[in-house]
């Protein structure tokens, strides 16, 4: 005959598996967990030290990219170096191409469309002008208007130097009371600039005959403008 099981028992045998479950689940949910955030961890560490991005990176990159315009923009106006003007009238078939940029015909004076040219072939955005003075709003000024600065102490408005290639520089003209020459800075001295300009000639005529590379000293320049971005510091 068989012995019969005590209700009770079974009843507190169920309650006794049912609290170390409940015991036992938890924690071991909770040494997963814990594994988990501790190899997740691990694999960011081992990512991030092999990633060769850092948070700098961005900043090195926009360097990078300043720089390569600039020799991009350096590049096209070189090319042009020995363009002349076919009567010595603002003609001739590239120097029409100049003005035709900024939705002008042949005859105008052309420096300043000879310097939105270029950088338009650079991918440089400008605002596609023939007007020299146009090349100098407030917001592009790297110089401060108007101010010649001493041996060593080139700087913009903020303290940093602008001895940099593909600068857009502009010539004042007491009698026509505004800047009515530009082309690109080239190359910075301690006194003197070298200049590639259009719509100039060996005698540094800003009606000229062509495209020139040019040795200007830096005391004749009024304003000096970069349309082509700031370094990151």
């Amino acid at each position: 005959m068989k012995k019969k099981v005590n209700p009770l028992i079974i009843i507190l045998s169920v309650l006794i598996i049912k609290a170390l479950i409940s015991f036992l689940v938890p924690a071991m949910m909770d040494n997963n967990s814990n594994a988990s955030i501790s190899i997740s961890s691990k694999k960011k560490e081992v990512f991030l030290r092999k990633s060769s991005f850092r948070p700098t990176d961005s900043l090195v990159l926009e360097k990078n990219r300043i720089e390569t315009t600039r020799l991009r923009v350096k590049k096209v106006y070189d090319s042009q170096l020995g363009v002349r003007e076919a009567t010595g009238r603002n003609d001739g078939p590239q120097v029409e191409a100049y003005l035709a940029y900024t939705g002008l015909g042949k005859g105008y004076a052309w420096c300043a469309a000879f310097v939105c040219w270029v950088l338009g072939q650079a991918e440089v955005e400008n605002p596609k002008t023939a007007w020299a003075a146009s090349l100098f709003p407030h917001d592009k000024l790297v110089w401060p208007r108007g101010r010649v600065p001493t041996t060593g102490s080139r700087t913009t408005n903020n303290g940093q130097p602008i001895t940099k290639t593909a600068c857009v520089f502009g010539l004042y003209f007491p009698s026509l009371k505004r800047i009515a020459h530009c082309g690109f800075i080239d190359e910075w001295g301690e006194k003197e600039v070298i200049t590639v300009e259009g719509n100039t000639n060996d005698t540094d005529s800003r009606e000229g005959d062509g495209v020139y590379r040019k040795r200007r000293p830096i005391k004749s320049l009024y304003a000096v403008a970069d349309w082509i971005g700031k370094e990151a510091k």
